[in-house]
C-alpha cells in the first residue's frame, strides 16, 4: 500500500484585492493551498484561491474568529497580507493560531502614525515633526501660525487615503474632515511636509537583519485638481539618486527596523531626501501594493520578494543569497487616472498592453463605475534604460482613455 501524500501546507492571505492575485499564484506554484480572507465575496483573490473566509481585512477580531473556525477543521500554517496595511489583523491571527509573524505590540506601533514616529524619533531615526490635532479649529489655528509646509493624515492607516497637503487655498476644515473620515477612530495628525525627492524601499528582515532589496523613485501626481492630495503617479526602479544617497536611504531603513525590534518580516518604507538627508515618512509591515512587491522589485532586481515573504510567514528563513539582487533592469510604473465622475467607456487598453516592454497593464474601472481621485489602473514597463522604460510606460498611459461624465469638484479641491 502506497503511503498517502502529505497534506499540503495552507497559507492565509489577508486581502483578496487585485494586488494579491500574483502573490496567490506564487504561493500555489510553491505547492501551498491558499486561503483568502476578504470582506467581499467578489474580491479577485477569492476566485483564484483554494478557499475563502468572509471577513473585512480591517476587522482583526472578525478575521481571527473566521480563521479559528477554519483551523478547527483544516490546517493553517502561515499568514501574511498583500497590498493592504493591516498589521493588527495579521498579528492577531498569528497570535491566536500560534503562527510566525510580528508581535501584536510591533503591529500596533506600525498601525499608529503618531506612535510610530515617536518610537523612531526616540531611536534617532529622522522623521518629520508630527502632532495630533483634536479638531478642525485647532488645525486652522496651527496652519495660520506655522511657517512650515504641512500635511494632514489619518492617525491610523497608511498610504495616501485621506492624506491632504495644506497648500494655500485649501480649507483646513475640509482637510481635517477628509483625514478624519479615512481614520478608523476619527483621529487626525498633522506633520511637516518635507520637500525633496521621494523614494520607497522594500526590505526583508531575517533573524533581525534587514536586507534592503530595492529602492525606487516616486513621483506625486501634480494635476491641479489633485494637487492637495498626495497621490503617487508612478516611479522608477532602481532609484536614479546618487549611490551615496541610496546608501543613506538603506541605512535609515535599517535603523527603523532596529528601532522596532523586528525579527522576521517584509517591510516597505517611504522616505523623502530632505536638506539633511533621508527622512522616514511611512513604514509598514507586509507585502506592499500597486504591484511593487509582485512586479517592480522582481523585474528590477531578480529578487523573489513574494517568495521570501511566504517563507517567513511559514517560519522559514530565506537564504541570504536569495535576497541579493541578481541584475539591475530599468522598470517604470505609472498609475492611470480619470476625471472624477461616472465611467462611460474604456478605450485603447488592448493597444496599450501590446506595446514594447509592457510587463503589466490593468484597468479596473468599468463602465457604470463612479471614480474619484484614486487611480483607475496601473502600468509596469521595462527597458534597457530608465528613459526607455519611462517612455514605454508613458506611451501606454497615453493610449488608455477612461471616459467619464465628470463630477463637479468641490471648491475646496481647487488650488489657486
Amino acid at each position: 500500500m502506497q503511503p498517502s501524500a502529505p497534506e499540503p501546507r495552507t497559507l492565509l492571505v489577508v486581502s483578496g484585492g487585485r494586488d494579491a492575485v500574483p502573490a496567490i499564484t506564487v504561493a500555489r506554484k510553491m505547492g501551498l493551498r491558499v486561503l483568502v480572507s476578504d470582506g467581499s465575496p467578489e474580491a479577485p483573490g477569492m476566485r483564484v484561491a483554494d478557499a475563502g473566509l468572509l471577513a473585512s481585512t480591517h476587522d482583526a477580531d472578525g478575521t481571527v474568529e473566521a480563521a479559528r473556525a477554519y483551523a478547527s477543521r483544516n490546517r493553517i500554517d502561515g499568514v501574511l497580507s498583500v497590498g493592504v496595511h493591516v498589521p493588527l489583523t495579521v498579528a492577531a491571527v498569528a497570535d491566536a493560531l500560534h503562527l510566525p509573524g510580528p508581535s501584536l505590540a510591533v503591529a500596533a506601533l506600525t498601525a499608529d502614525r503618531l506612535a510610530l514616529r515617536a518610537r523612531l524619533a526616540d531611536a534617532g531615526v529622522p522623521v518629520p515633526w508630527c502632532a495630533e490635532v483634536p479638531g478642525a479649529d485647532v488645525l486652522a489655528g496651527l496652519v495660520a501660525r506655522s511657517d512650515r509646509s504641512l500635511v494632514v493624515k489619518p492617525r491610523e492607516s497608511r498610504g495616501t487615503r485621506g492624506v491632504v497637503r495644506l497648500l494655500p487655498g485649501v480649507d483646513a476644515g475640509w482637510a481635517f474632515e477628509t483625514a478624519s473620515a479615512a481614520s478608523v477612530t476619527g483621529r487626525v495628525v498633522v506633520e511637516e511636509f518635507i520637500v525633496g525627492p521621494q523614494v520607497a524601499a522594500e526590505a526583508v528582515v531575517c533573524e533581525g537583519r534587514p536586507h534592503v532589496v530595492g529602492v525606487a523613485d516616486r513621483t506625486l501626481e501634480d494635476g491641479r485638481v489633485l494637487a492637495a492630495f498626495l497621490v503617487a503617479r508612478g516611479g522608477e526602479c532602481p532609484s536614479r539618486l546618487p549611490a551615496g544617497t541610496c546608501r543613506g536611504v538603506e541605512a535609515a531603513v535599517e535603523e527603523a527596523v532596529g528601532a522596532l525590534g523586528l525579527e522576521a518580516a517584509t517591510v516597505r518604507a517611504d522616505l523623502v531626501v530632505g536638506r539633511d538627508g533621508p527622512v522616514v515618512t511611512e513604514l509598514g509591515i507586509g507585502l506592499s501594493g500597486r504591484f511593487a512587491s509582485t512586479h517592480e522589485i522582481p523585474l528590477a532586481t531578480g529578487v523573489d520578494l513574494v517568495g521570501a515573504a511566504i517563507r517567513l510567514a511559514l517560519g522559514e528563513t530565506p537564504a541570504d543569497e536569495a535576497l541579493v539582487p541578481r541584475w539591475s533592469q530599468a522598470v517604470a510604473t505609472r498609475a492611470l487616472f480619470a476625471l472624477p465622475g461616472a465611467v462611460l467607456a474604456v478605450r485603447g487598453r488592448a493597444e496599450a498592453a501590446a506595446g514594447d516592454g509592457i510587463a503589466l497593464l490593468e484597468v479596473w474601472a468599468r463602465p457604470g463605475d463612479r471614480v474619484g481621485t484614486s487611480p483607475v489602473g496601473a502600468v509596469v514597463a521595462v527597458g534597457e534604460t530608465h528613459e526607455e522604460a519611462m517612455l514605454r510606460a508613458d506611451a501606454a498611459v497615453a493610449r488608455v482613455r477612461v471616459l467619464t461624465q465628470p463630477a463637479v469638484a468641490p471648491p475646496s479641491l481647487t488650488v489657486h
